[in-house]
């Protein structure tokens, strides 16, 4: 039987030095952790520190990854966290409802399901190709000047 030992105890032990936090010159610690919603370096936040948590993560092609860490397979590290993909074909709003849902259903940290459709709209948002804005028509005396300056060109 393998030992394991407390989240407290291994938070203590951790904090200030994981591999995952990453500390910026005005004090702030953010975190790398692909199960910290929020990128933040607390107790709290941190996945791989909890017995349960949350991660979004961008997939191929534009699809989104849920992935949910179970609780009860802490000695079985291959098996700790469970991956859902969501393809980019699916709707924003079926995808948020998929994602409450998912954690609802296995009462996976009801605190984490705002933060988790927030990361997907994030994700989505980010995906999308940016477009090029029309340039924009001068008006007045700048119009009158450009309009000038080409025709005598």
């Amino acid at each position: 039987m393998a030992a394991t030992i407390s989240h407290d105890l291994a938070w203590t032990v951790t904090k200030g030095h994981s591999a995952t936090l990453v500390k910026r010159a005005n004090g702030v610690q953010f975190s790398r952790d692909p199960l910290n919603l929020k990128n933040l370096y607390s107790r709290k936040n941190e996945g791989s520190i909890a017995n349960k948590a949350i991660g979004i993560v961008a997939g191929e092609n534009g699809s989104i990854k849920l992935l949910v860490k179970k609780a009860d397979k802490q000695h079985q590290p291959a098996k700790l966290i469970n991956e859902t993909s969501f393809s980019s074909a699916k709707g924003s709003r079926k995808l948020y409802s998929a994602v409450v849902n998912s954690t609802a259903k296995r009462n996976y940290r009801p605190d984490l399901r705002q933060d988790a459709v927030a990361r997907a709209s994030a994700i989505r948002k980010a995906a999308k190709p940016v477009k090029a804005s029309p340039a924009s028509k001068l008006r007045g005396a700048k119009a009158l000047k450009a309009a000038e300056a080409s025709a005598s060109a």
